[in-house]
């Protein structure tokens, strides 16, 4: 079954509040690139950024679940949605912008999975582009695994989401997202959906490397807006493609 085939239905239900992330992304493009005519995101999942931009941009979505593209097909009927793998796209032309939020990246199980991404995003991108990414940090991941599981109650049903965190053969810690939605079918009997969804922990030094051939790095900060570290919460980047 592929990854958010079921969970794509609930996903915005348990998922933060995604203002905060537009918001951020809005504010580096103002910051850095105002004025884009064209925009990318990289992992868009239902749309919830891509509703949110305020750029005035031509918007494209690129996501590997079709379940998901639906869903932000009703909330951005106005942008261009792909169906394609983050690691491994040829869209055949260059945008001013090009975000991945939500920790997507992270969803890269290794490091060369996040080596082809941001290969694909600098060819994606103008000369002088912005690159607008976040990350779920070391230490944040390290601690999501040693919480217990998380319960919530919505209108229809109960998610249960439970992270486990363990090094993986190159010492790079790897989490496990167990998650179990028990929707409410009708009277009390309840269907159960279950995914496992992975993300990889990269030191915010190994991030560094990798962006570091292709891009001036802008932006490197906490929630606070301080230096990221890598026992930050996450990490937000804005980069700039150099010509």
């Amino acid at each position: 079954m592929v990854a958010y085939e079921r969970f794509a239905a609930f996903y915005d239900v348990v998922m933060d509040d995604p203002g905060p992330r537009a918001a951020r992304v809005n504010a580096a493009i103002e910051r850095y690139r105002p004025d884009p005519t064209s925009l990318l995101e990289v992992g868009c999942g239902t749309g919830s950024i891509l509703a949110r931009l305020e750029t005035g941009a031509q918007l494209t979505g690129l996501d590997r679940s079709p379940e998901m593209l639906a869903i932000a097909a009703a909330k951005v009927p106005g942008a261009e949605l792909v169906e394609g793998d983050m690691a491994g796209f040829d869209l055949g032309r260059r945008f001013d912008v090009v975000a991945c939020v939500f920790d997507s990246i992270n969803h890269l199980l290794d490091v060369a999975s996040w080596a082809s991404l941001i290969n694909c995003v600098d060819r994606h991108l103008t000369d002088g582009g912005l690159f607008v990414f976040d990350v779920n940090t070391v230490g944040e991941l390290h601690r999501l695994g040693e919480e217990p599981p998380w319960v919530y109650d919505f209108g229809g049903g109960t998610a249960v989401i439970d992270v486990s965190f363990a090094l993986d053969p190159t010492g790079l810690g790897v989490t496990d997202w167990d998650i179990r939605i028990f929707e409410l079918v009708s009277g009390s009997r309840y269907e159960l959906h279950h995914e496992r969804i992975g993300e990889l922990a990269l030191p915010l030094e190994r991030v560094r490397e990798l962006v570091s051939d292709r891009f001036e790095v802008l932006e490197e900060v906490d929630e606070d807006g301080l230096s990221a570290t890598d026992s930050s919460v996450k990490a937000y980047y804005a980069l700039r493609r150099r010509d």
